[in-house]
């Protein structure tokens, strides 16, 4: 405890000391994870996923292994595992005019692919909030 305390003492001191310095990679930081967070593609909840499957005809692609998506996956997705999505990206260039929704199972993975994608020239590429664990959570309806 007396080692916690004199930390953030010594913390507050060198923020007093160099507010400049301090305040400057705040910014950094913060326009850091602003521009990784725009790479990985928007953000979406489940009930915007439904608007823009609905409405776009967006393509859901399910990157759990197949074993997972074969449990419980969302109506009409591709099964496409992240372990083999850089050696099948060819597969979805034929919906580079839509919106693609990447889902893995709790929404902690999707980003990572979904860099790869836009690095693959796809433009609107999104990722499902919680993914499948979500999906399921708001009850909606899972096909095996």
């Amino acid at each position: 405890m007396q080692v916690l305390t004199q930390f953030i003492s010594q913390l507050f001191e060198f923020i007093g000391n160099h507010y400049i310095l301090t305040t400057a990679f705040l910014i950094v930081l913060t326009l850091l994870i602003i521009t990784e967070g725009r790479k990985a593609g928007r953000t979406l909840t489940t009930q915007q996923a439904t608007t823009l499957i609905n409405r776009e005809n967006a393509v859901v692609v399910d990157i759990r292994p197949k074993k997972d998506y074969a449990a419980g996956h969302i109506v009409d997705s591709i099964n496409i595992p992240h372990d083999s999505l850089q050696k099948r990206l060819v597969e979805l260039d034929k919906y580079k005019d839509k919106p693609i929704i990447l889902v893995c199972a709790n929404g902690q993975h999707a980003g990572t692919y979904a860099k790869q994608l836009t690095a693959a020239g796809h433009t609107n590429v999104s990722r499902l909030a919680g993914g499948v664990g979500s999906w399921r959570a708001d009850n909606l309806p899972l096909v095996k």
